[in-house]
């Protein structure tokens, strides 16, 4: 067991700089659609590429072998005292143990969880160093018992919060096409146009530099999670990942859960999504079915069709490469009837980040991260498919949406915090349209399922943790994201900080983006009305999780 403990914390200093946060039981099922021989070359390459790793966990173990050593048999003069000391030390091994759990013997004392990390830290970003690997995982074994808090009763709460967006009822509806594309680890601090004046950025987005001069944007515009399986469910169901348990669970799955292609359904839709991994990747698949997808393509599917290159066109590790990939799409869209929803996840800027060997020179490492040039090609391949659709007859009649499914690896003090490990683009594109501009308003993923909904002018309520931003002030948009066991709720100009029980921190995160100045007890006022709304939001949320 010590051996596992280790081997998990050492896996962790690879795969927390990833995802800013301390791997949960979430982990073993994120990657269990993988097949086998495709994960057996990643595990391969990950083992090479941290050899030292490997190293120093066979001499850890050597070391625990030799230094623990069974204690020296006790022989007792007489055999009672056998059970009696035998007995007393199984009691106090279980006081002890207990203790251990709970954090103490009181009977105020709640067993401690990752949350408890935040009490012994100055700043959010330090409550990884205090947990570890093997706590978290133990403590998201019982991850879809979830248990709804009473922080106001049924009428108080729907006078907060409510996730029921009721449609405009002046709207027409626009039968649009709808394309949406969740770009790997497309996070902001890699785009320049999404950091105007900000010294350092390395901006590996030439073409999607262009097409927000073209778009809508938003000054604050956030992801609600940390890995890839979170997007989904956000971008297209308008769930985010608001409870440290894996959204994708056989429990969750088993709802009846509605989403964009179900919704537009109702109003003739056919609907495709695409990814270029095995088709059992990640969960994906079965997601969209459940969501109303009509058919999914992935590497099954495009290795059928020889002329986009076929088997040669995978990358060696995820996923076929996103330019082939994206122009099969592409193609593909333009046998469907319209109108229709075509959803896409990248896979290219995924770790290890290599390009395909016709690009080597053209996109050699660069600066300081190896993710840079995973970006710039694939920024080349989105440039490839806009230059290929637009010249297709359903492009005009066509809204675009782009974001990223997470962040990644950082260099730029401003997206090291809680607040820059969430920071992607949402971008809304209609070339027919006059969606223009940046809007100084707060914008998250699940958003965009509502948004796209509200564009179009649908005409139904729907469930959705997010908010319509076509038809919400800018002053009264909102988000919120979790990061081990921490809430943090965005108004404003302001970040407020939640354990679950206790307010944490409150930054001005515009004019701090690293959250270095903590602002607690300085606006009560304001710190109350945030903490009102985002108790009403993760009640409403665990009452509809836990739903039948």
């Amino acid at each position: 067991m010590a051996s596992a403990g280790v081997l998990a914390n050492l896996i962790d200093t690879v795969y927390y700089p990833y995802t800013g946060c301390r791997s949960t039981l979430q982990v073993l099922d994120e990657f269990g659609g993988e097949g086998g021989s495709q994960m057996s070359v990643i595990i391969l390459r990950s083992l090479i590429d941290n050899w030292y790793l490997v190293l120093a966990f066979i001499v850890i173990v050597i070391l625990l072998c030799i230094l623990i050593k069974m204690p020296a048999i006790l022989k007792y003069r007489k055999k009672y005292m056998y059970y009696v000391v035998r007995t007393c030390c199984l009691m106090l091994s279980a006081v002890c143990i207990v203790a251990g759990i709970r954090g103490g013997l009181a009977h105020n004392i709640r067993p401690i969880t990752m949350s408890n990390a935040y009490q012994y830290v100055k700043t959010p970003a330090q409550a990884a160093a205090i947990l570890n690997t093997p706590f978290c995982i133990i403590r998201t074994l019982d991850n879809e018992d979830m248990k709804v808090p009473a922080y106001f009763d049924q009428e108080q709460l729907e006078s907060i919060y409510t996730p029921v967006i009721t449609p405009d009822s002046t709207a027409t509806f626009r039968p649009l096409n709808v394309v949406v594309l969740i770009l790997e680890s497309f996070g902001s601090e890699y785009i320049g146009s999404m950091n105007p004046g900000t010294e350092g950025i390395h901006d590996c987005t030439p073409f999607m530099d262009t097409l927000i001069n073209r778009s809508l944007t938003f000054e604050t515009s956030l992801a609600n999670g940390r890995k890839s399986i979170d997007a989904m469910p956000s971008v297209l169901s308008g769930i985010p990942m608001l409870k440290d348990h894996l959204f994708l669970t056989p429990t969750i799955m088993s709802k009846e859960i509605t989403g964009l292609a179900k919704e537009l359904g109702t109003k003739g839709y056919y609907s495709a999504f695409f990814h270029g991994a095995d088709n059992g990747s990640m969960g994906f698949q079965s997601f969209s079915k459940v969501i109303g997808y009509n058919d999914y393509y992935g590497m099954e599917d495009f290795v059928k069709k020889p002329e986009y290159g076929g088997n040669a066109m995978f990358d060696g590790y995820w996923a076929i490469w996103d330019e082939e990939f994206l122009q099969y799409m592409c193609d593909m869209i333009g046998t469907f009837s319209e109108p229709f929803l075509a959803s896409a996840f990248t896979a290219s800027s995924h770790h290890p980040y290599n390009v395909p060997e016709r690009y080597q020179s053209t996109y050699p490492a660069e600066g300081n991260l190896p993710i840079y040039r995973g970006i710039r090609y694939s920024d080349n391949a989105l440039k490839l498919f806009f230059e290929k659709a637009s010249k297709q007859p359903w492009f005009n009649n066509t809204l675009f949406v782009m974001t990223a499914d997470h962040t990644n690896l950082s260099e730029h003090p401003d997206y090291q915090s809680d607040y820059g490990k969430f920071r992607v683009p949402i971008i809304f594109y209609c070339p027919s349209d006059s969606l223009r501009g940046k809007r100084d308003a707060i914008a998250q993923q699940s958003d965009i399922y509502p948004s796209i909904l509200g564009y179009l002018g649908y005409d139904r309520s729907v469930i959705s943790f997010g908010q319509d931003l076509f038809n919400t002030p800018d002053s009264a948009t909102w988000a919120a994201t979790l990061q081990n066991g921490l809430y943090s709720y965005y108004m404003g100009d302001y970040v407020l900080q939640f354990d679950g029980e206790n307010e944490t921190g409150l930054f001005s995160y515009k004019k701090d983006p690293t959250l270095k100045q903590n602002l607690k007890g300085s606006d009560p006022q304001i710190e109350q009305k945030m903490l009102k709304k985002l108790k009403a939001l993760i009640q409403q949320y665990i009452i509809y999780m836990t739903s039948k």
